[in-house]
């Protein structure tokens, strides 16, 4: 693996972590049993995001963001 590619799928995956983190932080506030989802059901709690855009719209951003740089690293 190249050197620019660990980096990015260094960083994308630091970003898609951020963006679980952020999404966490959001969903407890919102409600206790999206709190627990997002804990044990990660996958779940981005289908939570989508469905609330005004409050989870910036993790959201993030997770693409670091999907594309994941993308870039192995393709």
């Amino acid at each position: 693996m190249e050197a620019g590619s660990a980096v990015l799928l260094t960083l994308g995956s630091a970003a898609l972590i951020m963006s679980w983190i952020l999404l966490l932080i959001t969903s407890w506030k919102e409600d206790y049993s999206w709190g627990l989802c997002t804990i044990f059901l990660p996958p779940l709690s981005y289908l939570y995001g989508l469905s609330r855009l005004d409050k989870a719209g910036e993790a959201l951003l993030v997770a693409v963001i670091g999907w594309v740089m994941v993308f870039f690293a192995v393709g």
